[in-house]
């Protein structure tokens, strides 16, 4: 069993990748390998609108047709069994690359059907971690909650399901002081960090466990 998480912040050590390494930790000590793809290391681009993946007969039927560095990862995600994608959230949905990844991940398996129906050949275990600086209040008051909805029915509609975990009210800096971020107590920031943050890691860690068993059902 292969476990995948993709990292899409531009940060590899700090609050989302930290989840996704809690997730995986969780897939590991019940018996899945593991991996860990950091987005921003890779040259690639968005979907081209090429179309190849749509044509009927066509070599590239069913898979991104473009080639870049994004091709071996595509590869390796839709081989997997189970398959995590985190991202903070920036201006109410993923990280720039993290939505590329997702088109060219996903649309090669949907469908211009009445139904759009998904053609990947199975039900894969899926969860998106997100991570977002405002609590979880305040993205339900500014609707930043709807592009996870929104995402989180799409990974259903390709895969079959899809769990999803949220981190608010995230620690960004190391000094506040050096930051023009008046709108954020620092010290209560700081207490979230040491006090909540590690249940949030748990809860990740948790979220593991549950995408092995899921895999093997």
């Amino acid at each position: 069993m292969k476990a995948i998480a993709v990292n899409g912040s531009p940060r590899t050590k700090w609050n989302t990748a930290t989840l996704l390494e809690s997730v995986l930790s969780g897939c590991e000590a019940n018996g899945s390998e593991t991996e860990l793809v950091h987005l921003y290391d890779h040259e690639y681009q968005g979907c081209v609108s090429c179309f190849g993946c749509k044509r009927i007969g066509g070599k590239s039927y069913g898979r991104c047709a473009h080639r870049d560095g994004l091709t071996p990862i595509l590869d390796r995600a839709a081989e997997a069994d189970i398959l995590i994608l985190g991202s903070p959230l920036y201006f109410h949905t993923e990280t720039g690359e993290m939505r590329s990844f997702m088109e060219r991940l996903m649309f090669p398996f949907l469908t211009y059907t009445p139904s759009y129906a998904s053609i990947f050949p199975r039900k894969l275990a899926t969860a998106l971690v997100y991570t977002m600086n405002v609590t979880e209040e305040s993205m339900a008051a500014t609707h930043q909650d709807s592009s996870v909805t929104a995402s989180q029915g799409t990974m259903e509609r390709i895969f079959g399901g899809c769990e999803v975990l949220l981190c608010t009210d995230t620690y960004q800096f190391d000094d506040y002081s050096k930051y023009l971020s008046s709108a954020f107590d620092a010290k209560d920031k700081e207490r979230r960090r040491k006090d909540v943050f590690p249940r949030d890691c748990q809860r990740a860690y948790d979220l593991g466990a549950r995408l092995v068993a899921m895999a093997r059902d």
